[in-house]
């Protein structure tokens, strides 16, 4: 397995995801969005498996602080340009990719290793 979890550090979802993959002893890299953002050919990566629109959080703070939500906007390009519009956790493990606190399916791809 090859997980990356990419959040903040603040976000509650992020923060037990972390731990969903401590408590199983299973490794994984965190990458902090505060620090750095995806990069266009991650972020295709992740819209293979994840439509765009599912990935930007319309009930956000950073997307009500920009006022995005009485504009018409290229989700994609804001995302590239501010990641904090992210919705998180994002889990990625290799193809598979999921938003949000999911550990059933996260459990799935830990049976399908086993």
């Amino acid at each position: 397995m090859n997980i990356q979890v990419i959040g903040t550090k603040k976000c509650k979802d992020t923060q037990k995801a972390e731990r969903f993959f401590k408590e199983r002893r299973i490794p994984f890299q965190f990458r902090d969005l505060t620090v750095k953002g995806l990069s266009k050919g991650e972020l295709e990566n992740i819209k293979r498996v994840i439509p765009v629109d599912d990935l930007i959080d319309r009930e956000g703070k950073q997307f009500k602080k920009r006022n995005l939500e009485f504009m018409v906007l290229d989700v994609e390009e804001e995302i590239l340009e501010d990641p904090l519009l992210l919705k998180t956790p994002i889990v990625r493990n290799g193809r598979k990719a999921t938003v949000g606190y999911r550990p059933e399916e996260w459990k799935e791809w830990i049976k399908e290793e086993g």
